[in-house]
């Protein structure tokens, strides 16, 4: 059993070799290659409207490995004058996969605002997981995001997996522990997809952007 799981781990990371390390951030490619976050919503609008809005692609703000799009002229002009106010969180990236070192996953749809600061979610399980303890979930993310925050996310992601942080939980583990504290409530029913999707056949953010288990919002313009 060991010897085939290190074979495997062997041939994924191969695969991994050759497929490159990922962007740095949570970003898809536009129809023009722009590397852009949140699938192209507005990094603003969680902030002065409470809820996910899509950007306009004729309103950017490029920045260096990452562009946003905005659904107003002001909202532009905000971001502008204080990126890192708006900007979410561990490069867009799930916000409890970061407490672990892990960069996957970017729902927009997925989200909360706590302390004047946007986290994103990879989807509802990992939404549900950071709500058992969000401290917690921020204290972890913040110590370990100075060493992230420049490596590729599939790299990154992989050395996660191989070299588990001490204070790893599995998913069994959270969910127990959420069924525990919401009794007779049901844990969300989503499949997050495999980890060979999630790490090399498709970019941050694919279910939401594909619709796969939720409403399609597409991929940006």
């Amino acid at each position: 059993m060991l010897r085939s799981m290190v074979s495997w781990m062997a041939g994924l990371l191969a695969l991994l070799l050759l497929a490159g390390c990922g962007t740095p951030y949570a970003t898809v490619p536009s129809a023009v290659g722009r590397p852009v976050m949140l699938l192209g919503h507005d990094p603003v609008a969680y902030f002065t409207r409470g809820q996910p809005t899509r950007g306009d692609p004729g309103l950017r703000i490029d920045l260096p490995d990452r562009s946003y799009l905005f659904a107003s002229p002001e909202h532009q002009r905000m971001f502008e004058a204080d990126p890192a106010r708006y900007e979410p969180q561990y490069g867009g990236f799930c916000a409890s996969g970061a407490a672990y070192g892990i960069k996957l996953g970017s729902d927009p749809t997925a989200w909360a605002v706590r302390d004047g600061r946007l986290f994103i979610f990879g989807d509802v399980l990992g939404q549900a997981a950071w709500s058992l303890d969000p401290a917690w979930h921020i204290d972890h993310a913040d110590r370990l995001w100075p060493g992230l925050r420049e490596r590729g996310w599939r790299g990154a992601s992989l050395a996660a997996y191989l070299h588990r942080v001490p204070h790893y939980r599995t998913g069994a583990e959270i969910r127990a522990e959420w069924l525990a504290r919401h009794p007779g409530q049901a844990y969300p029913d989503y499949d997050p997809g495999s980890l060979a999707q999630n790490l090399l056949a498709k970019p941050p953010g694919w279910r939401a952007a594909e619709g796969v288990g939720q409403p399609a919002l597409g991929y940006p313009r």
